[in-house]
């Protein structure tokens, strides 16, 4: 177990954690933590700070109701900044955005800023709101027969491309697949943190190792 006390915590008593969805992988919010704040953190399960601004212990969602539950806290190679991982209920920031990071100062040229929790909130939009012209639409106009049918083929496109050692292709036709899979997602009304839920209960690599372990 680490020992919070190697910390280095600056002349305040205070180290700055990083808020991280445990989802996306996003920057919420960056908030300061001292040591009672931390060990509130660690005993309660959910993300406790203290205010500069009110010189006190503040619960994140104590007066929102955007509580923060944590899953796991690193440390970084000096000790003297924290990542929290969390899942959060509601947004992360004040003013009512998922996180507090929105204004951009700097984009290079090219960058695509792509997630897939952005894709999945496009689908859905698509799905709500059609779109004349846009091929998403047609898809949802369609129906679950036409999503699966192109579930189907395009998870064969996969199986050829890979057969056929082609990386650029398989990249490709793997980025259809995931496209179609996601529609057909938002069709049934799955969400990707659904999805992410049941993957990280799975431990896939180890449970697959250990089974074919036992059946040889």
């Amino acid at each position: 177990m680490f020992d919070i006390s190697t910390l280095k915590f600056d002349e305040n008593g205070l180290i700055p954690a990083i808020v991280v969805d445990f989802y996306t992988r996003e920057v919420l919010t960056l908030a300061y933590m001292n040591k009672e704040s931390l060990e509130i953190t660690m005993a309660e399960g959910r993300t406790c700070f203290w205010s500069r601004s009110r010189k006190k212990l503040w619960r994140k969602g104590e007066e929102s109701g955007n509580v923060q539950h944590v899953c796991a806290i690193k440390a970084d190679c000096d000790g003297d900044a924290l990542t929290v991982i969390v899942k959060k209920e509601g947004p992360a920031c004040h003013l009512g955005t998922e996180s507090c990071f929105n204004d951009v100062i700097y984009s290079a040229e090219g960058f695509n800023d792509f997630t897939v929790e952005g894709l999945a909130k496009l689908l859905q939009g698509r799905k709500d709101n059609p779109k004349e012209g846009s091929y998403t639409t047609y898809l949802f106009e369609k129906g679950i027969d036409k999503i699966l049918k192109k579930v189907g083929e395009e998870s064969t496109e996969v199986i050829v491309a890979g057969k056929g050692n082609d990386k650029a292709e398989t990249i490709y036709e793997i980025a259809d697949l995931m496209y179609h899979v996601m529609v057909l997602m938002t069709e049934m009304g799955i969400s990707t943190k659904e999805i992410i839920e049941e993957q990280a209960s799975r431990h896939i690599i180890d449970h697959k190792v250990k089974q074919e372990k036992m059946t040889k």
